[in-house]
């Protein structure tokens, strides 16, 4: 959460002349419904099962970014899935520059929705202990603090 995974994912899609593919936008197109009000309405639990399978349809995809959102790998086999099935990075943030890129982000997010600074500092503090097991399968990590696409254009060249 925070750490640039969207924009990172359309830069990196633009310098390798691919198209850019967000599991969320997917899920929105496929369902009618914004990944927000679908918490709302329904469980989490719900909403990571479908996930899951609308990651898994973009298997048959070729020359694509694929940007997930921060809990996708976290449930089921999707991390063994993505290391399968393509090129993994993990985009690592401190907490605490997450929580300020949060409280300043246009973009609702529904997991923290109305929380204050300090229940939004707990809250990442304790996602990234329970989903930094996931990250770390990750088959690439790069610094997202000061996201530098070229650095990561090289890694991912060096990695493929």
């Amino acid at each position: 959460m925070g750490a640039g995974k969207t924009t990172a994912a359309r830069r990196l899609a633009q310098r390798l002349g691919w198209e850019v593919v967000d599991t969320d936008a997917l899920f929105e197109e496929k369902y009618k419904i914004s990944v927000n009000d679908f918490f709302n309405k329904y469980d989490e639990a719900l909403y990571r099962k479908l996930e899951s399978e609308v990651l898994k349809a973009t298997e048959s995809l070729e020359n694509v970014v694929v940007s997930t959102g921060g809990g996708t790998a976290c449930y089921f086999d999707n991390m063994e899935w993505m290391n399968q099935h393509g090129l993994t990075v993990f985009m690592h943030i401190s907490p605490k520059a997450a929580v300020d890129r949060v409280i300043h982000s246009r973009h609702k997010r529904p997991l923290v929705e109305g929380k204050s600074e300090e229940e939004l500092t707990d809250f990442v503090n304790k996602h990234y202990a329970s989903r930094m097991p996931f990250y770390e399968k990750a088959r690439i990590t790069v610094k997202s603090e000061d996201l530098d696409v070229d650095g990561m254009m090289n890694t991912i060249k060096e990695n493929l």
